[in-house]
């Protein structure tokens, strides 16, 4: 008690120079870096379970968005009062994410709509005036360090309920007649720092939509540092952090700065019936990209209204964790590369060894650039040896259909060096994609590349109100082709034709009205180089996942 007294006596006095009259100077100042052994051992871990909870779970609505748009103001505010989940159980969500193989929880103790799930002096509107009446952070984190799992967790930076946060719901879009931003930044930092002192050490402190926060975040993270030296704060403080995070999209390759896929297993962030959820080969591929990226994942799940995780979410954890306790030594303390992740294959390292992710590969020869350095063996992650041949620039491998996996093969080469050492390249693709129209041209987040990467998390889009836009795949030799398969991320598209170059015109193959999530057509043989989908008629800008064109 005596320990806790002194750390909030230094976050009392860290408090005092956040007076408006200061706010500017310490706006302008430089924050403590993490210490990059505390980067280098979250990093290890890869793989951890987000949690979205609190009253909303009620409605079956999207935690904080919901305010004001489904659910009016003055229902979903006094949702907390039949909020009582009578099986909540903390061990047992640390026990499901242990199995899943996870190695860090991230719970959202306070969301956008401002409803804390711990037992904080400084708001009334927290879990402690429930039915529940019971510390759902406390609980949580004591049942983590029993575990032996990290724990961390995460503070919305903007806050719709707070009177004094400027901006208010649907999704912070009304500006408050009166607001005190000062003042709602001192009550920030005194929950962050009541967070950390009562129920840390904490892996991390996880922000989010730091919304009129520019130049004050810097201030959040002099305090996590000054409380704990080695904990961590992502990059959604309004002034940066430690880490990016990518949501609900694989980062791409990125070894000079940490980062974070942070995604759901099912669609909605808290608690949706029927929501519909990823099946394994896509929760194991995103796990294995973000790896082979350099980052980690935070997998997300929402508890339902009883406290408890919904069986067939369970279930699909469970999957992943059987997966990892035969494959877990390609993910857990392996940084990303010596190649970067393409649509067929990713790779990881560590120490000596190479672990190759062979995610669509159907060819019995995968060839890759070779390394400078000499490969001394190459193996299934089981030990049966695998045939290469390392020389004039490439390093091929010999994978027969037999020894393939079902959603993934994965090779282990040991090298005569250390595989750190070696700089991250490019795979050459033989297929290419570009489009009409890139929405808002951010191209590193919707370019037409995520239509033909083989994941169906990725996507290309166009700007709102596109009617008409065309996405053309090119690849390096002609192809013969025979069918298609397209998986439209929101269902758009009204009239569409698929084509193929010959020459200087573009010819039709096939005409059609809608696409939708499972499109497949056959058509008689057709031998290009270059395909295009031309959609010529759709509701809003077209938006496709997957494009796939297949010689069967």
């Amino acid at each position: 008690m005596k320990s806790w007294l002194n750390r909030w006596i230094l976050v009392a006095g860290l408090l005092t120079p956040l007076a408006s009259d200061a706010a500017p100077e310490m706006a302008t100042a430089t924050w403590p870096q993490a210490d990059p052994a505390a980067i280098a051992r979250w990093q290890a871990k890869r793989f951890g379970m987000f949690i979205h909870f609190g009253p909303v779970s009620l409605t079956g609505e999207e935690i904080g968005w919901s305010r004001g748009a489904e659910t009016p103001i003055e229902i979903y505010d006094n949702l907390y009062k039949r909020f009582n989940p009578p099986n909540f159980n903390a061990e047992a969500w640390v026990s499901i994410a242990k199995m899943a193989g996870m190695k860090y929880i991230v719970l959202t103790a306070k969301h956008h709509d401002g409803f804390c799930l711990w037992d904080t002096r400084f708001s009334d509107y927290n879990i402690m005036k429930t039915p529940f009446h019971r510390d759902l952070v406390a609980e949580l984190a004591v049942a983590c360090k029993k575990r032996g799992m990290a724990f961390g967790t995460y503070y919305s930076t903007c806050d719709w309920w707070h009177p004094d946060f400027p901006l208010t719901s649907p999704g912070g879009s009304v500006k408050r007649e009166k607001s005190d931003l000062d003042a709602y930044n001192r009550y920030l930092l005194s929950q962050v720092g009541e967070l950390i002192t009562k129920y840390g050490p904490l892996l991390t402190i996880w922000n989010d939509v730091p919304q009129r926060f520019e130049g004050r975040g810097a201030q959040t993270i002099r305090l996590v540092r000054s409380l704990q030296p080695g904990i961590l704060i992502n990059d959604r403080t309004g002034d940066g952090g430690d880490y990016d995070t990518p949501e609900q999209r694989i980062g791409k390759y990125q070894d000079n700065r940490p980062w974070e896929t942070c995604m759901t297993l099912c669609e909605q962030w808290s608690w949706k019936p029927n929501d519909k959820m990823k099946s394994l080969e896509q929760c194991l591929r995103t796990l294995v990209r973000c790896a082979g990226g350099d980052g980690n994942l935070l997998f997300n799940v929402g508890p339902m209204p009883t406290g408890e995780i919904e069986p067939r979410q369970v279930q699909r954890l469970k999957e992943i964790g059987e997966w990892l306790v035969k494959n877990g030594e390609s993910i857990y303390g392996t940084r990303g590369g010596p190649w970067k992740p393409n649509r067929v294959m990713a790779s990881t390292r560590k120490d000596r060894m190479i672990y190759l992710h062979i995610l669509e590969s159907k060819a019995d020869t995968v060839e890759l650039p070779t390394i400078p350095c000499k490969v001394l063996t190459a193996n299934l992650l089981n030990g049966d040896p695998i045939q290469f041949l390392q020389q004039n620039g490439k390093l091929s491998l010999n994978l027969p259909a037999a020894k393939r996996q079902p959603v993934e093969t994965i090779l282990k080469l040991e090298i005569d060096g250390s595989a750190m050492d070696l700089t991250a390249q490019e795979i050459p693709s033989d297929v290419r994609a570009t489009a009409s129209n890139i929405y808002h041209n951010q191209v590193a987040e919707y370019g037409p590349q995520f239509a033909i990467d083989g994941d169906p998390d990725t996507r290309w889009a166009t700007d709102a109100g596109k009617s008409q836009a065309w996405i053309a795949v090119s690849f390096n030799s002609p192809r013969t082709v025979r069918s298609v398969a397209i998986r439209e991320a929101f269902e758009r598209v009204r009239k569409f034709e698929l084509q193929y170059r010959d020459g200087e015109h573009w010819k039709t193959i096939f005409t059609g009205t809608t696409l939708g999530e499972r499109f497949r057509r056959r058509f008689a043989p057709v031998t290009a180089r270059e395909f295009r989908l031309n959609i010529l008629e759709a509701v809003d800008g077209p938006t496709i996942s997957e494009i796939e064109l297949s010689e069967n």
